[in-house]
């Protein structure tokens, strides 16, 4: 039988890449127990990762002494996610499209595209320091988006 309470957190952790195994192992265990398909657990194993990443090198610029801010709410029906780095920001419709031009053989600048990819909803905030995402076991019938809130 399936938790009926949703599980939350919030945790602030360091700026370097070993900081997030605890969180992330705490998230993944719980989608687990929430009955979520390997799909969906995948999915938000790959763009945690990837938005902790960006968090990290390109928000708080590899800083050791800025933080990275980790919210998560799993219900039945879905989870979601909120990464809020010390940054400055940054624009997100300003990114180079990784599928195009002289970015398809780059190694680097796909995370926003493989976020948007497996997440249901991906939104920054006004100042670009914070993403929210959110998977959803049954898709509902939205269109993904990768807006400002």
């Amino acid at each position: 039988m399936l938790p009926e309470t949703p599980i939350s957190g919030s945790e602030i952790i360091e700026s370097r890449l070993s900081a997030i195994s605890d969180i992330y192992e705490r998230i993944i265990s719980n989608l687990e127990g929430n009955g979520f398909s390997e799909d969906d657990i995948f999915a938000v194993r790959l763009a945690l990762e990837e938005a902790f990443l960006n968090a990290i090198t390109h928000g708080n610029k590899m800083d050791p002494s800025k933080k990275v801010k980790v919210e998560y709410c799993i219900g039945s029906d879905k989870v979601e996610i909120f990464l809020t780095d010390q940054g400055e920001g940054f624009e997100p419709e300003t990114v180079p499209d990784p599928r195009f031009g002289e970015n398809l053989y780059k190694p680097a600048g796909r995370g926003l595209l493989l976020i948007s990819s497996y997440m249901d909803v991906v939104e920054f905030n006004e100042r670009g320091n914070r993403v929210h995402m959110i998977r959803y076991k049954e898709k509902p019938d939205i269109t993904k988006n990768r807006s400002r809130t």
